[in-house]
């Protein structure tokens, strides 16, 4: 089994859905002074964080990938819920002083999102010995900003092959950091609103951040994802949506299933096959790690959408 790490956040998540769209409350003449609330129904606490939603995918894929973090004295109910998941949390790095991070997220009718995000013990960079093997792959997500920083250069040194999909961090970062991240990486993450920004603050282009990368993988919803390689780029269609609840987490999953495909040494296309396939058990379910799946069932789906058999074996 390979040996997968994970840095990035692990969050409690706080849901809401408004029954309307957000767009009906904002006036374009006012945008200067937005004072806008809005009455939801209902709130859920899930568990989540970037790493925390790709660790559990990867979990139901058959992996146990270790969490490269920083949690809080909270933490209690989100180790529990992971252990009883095949997730490893031995390696997380305990802040006494400080919560787990906590996201506030409102989804409208039109699956925008309004979100805000308490960093609490992930604003302290993970200062433990990272638990390296032969067989390390690791992936860099939205997190710690100083782990975003400085663990590429520590994976180029000690040539573990990672993953790159700074996310909602990108704000945060200044394009030479985010030029860090991404030279060496085997994949770069980004959805398509994600990829403008992170073209606009490096100045690179598609072409350009492919010079510098294996893969460049840009998400765009429900139309699928581009695959751009040096030698090509592949669209690939997403598996259709029996019922659609909450798209939050969705990338995350996405990212799993892509990991799980590489480490068994699938081409591109056909991990952006998987990571699809993945993705979408959690667009029909609310919250990130409350979907489930047999592995005949993703086949089936997956042969379904795409019309070829789906292997899990090396």
């Amino acid at each position: 089994m390979a040996n997968i790490l994970l840095s990035g956040s692990v969050a409690y998540d706080r849901i809401m859905v408004f029954p309307g769209l957000f767009k009906d409350h904002f006036l374009p003449d006012k945008l200067h002074n937005i004072n806008v609330s809005f009455n939801v129904p209902r709130q859920l606490e899930h568990f989540g964080g970037t790493a925390g939603n790709i660790g559990y995918n990867l979990a139901l894929l058959g992996e146990r990938p270790k969490l490269i973090a920083s949690v809080g004295n909270d933490f209690v109910k989100y180790r529990a819920h992971f252990e009883a998941r095949h997730v490893d949390t031995d390696p997380v790095q305990y802040i006494a002083e400080a919560g787990t991070a906590t996201a506030y997220i409102i989804t409208d009718h039109a699956d925008n999102q309004i979100s805000a995000f308490y960093p609490g013990a992930m604003e302290h960079a993970y200062k433990k010995e990272l638990p390296l093997t032969p067989e390390t792959m690791a992936v860099i997500s939205a997190g710690c900003l100083e782990d975003i920083r400085t663990l590429p250069g520590i994976f180029r040194e000690k040539k573990v092959p990672f993953l790159f999909d700074p996310g909602q961090s990108l704000t945060a970062l200044t394009g030479d950091e985010l030029k860090n991240g991404i030279e060496g990486s085997e994949v770069v993450f980004g959805n398509d609103y994600e990829f403008h920004m992170l073209s606009q603050k490096t100045g690179w282009d598609e072409k350009t951040v492919v010079e510098h990368v294996q893969t460049l993988v840009i998400t765009h919803g429900g139309e699928g994802s581009r695959v751009i390689t040096k030698e090509k780029e592949v669209r690939v269609p997403v598996v259709p949506v029996r019922e659609a609840k909450d798209p939050t987490g969705a990338g995350d999953a996405y990212r799993a299933g892509y990991i799980k495909a590489m480490l068994l040494g699938r081409e591109p296309e056909d991990c952006a096959k998987l990571a699809s396939a993945v993705a979408v058990y959690c667009v029909e379910s609310e919250g990130t790690q409350e979907h489930l799946f047999t592995i005949d069932d993703l086949k089936e789906r997956y042969k379904t959408a795409y019309g070829t058999e789906l292997s899990l074996e090396a």
